[in-house]
């Protein structure tokens, strides 16, 4: 699986939609808690260019926000970015 990364808040509704996307695809992901954390939300503003939660990465490439997250699954390209292939 893809490595990936999602900076969130606790009470973020997107937060726990595309946790919840995730979740049902089975994908193991870090979680940054940007709740009461400036200077980690500082390091996901100056990652991403956005102040806005959450921010997802996969392998590396910024995908945006929950938003993104879901147009990728409807668009069917989603399973494709989160599973690497059998040699890596």
């Amino acid at each position: 699986m893809a490595k990936v990364e999602i900076y969130t808040t606790r009470f973020c509704p997107y937060c726990v939609r595309a946790k919840s996307l995730l979740d049902s695809k089975c994908v193991d992901y870090k979680e940054f808690a940007v709740d009461g954390d400036p200077a980690l939300r500082q390091e996901m503003l100056n990652k991403s260019g956005r102040r806005t939660v959450p921010q997802i990465w996969i392998e590396g490439q910024h995908i945006g926000g929950c938003d993104e997250l879901m147009a990728l699954e409807y668009r069917g390209r989603l399973n494709s970015m989160l599973v690497l292939s059998e040699s890596g």
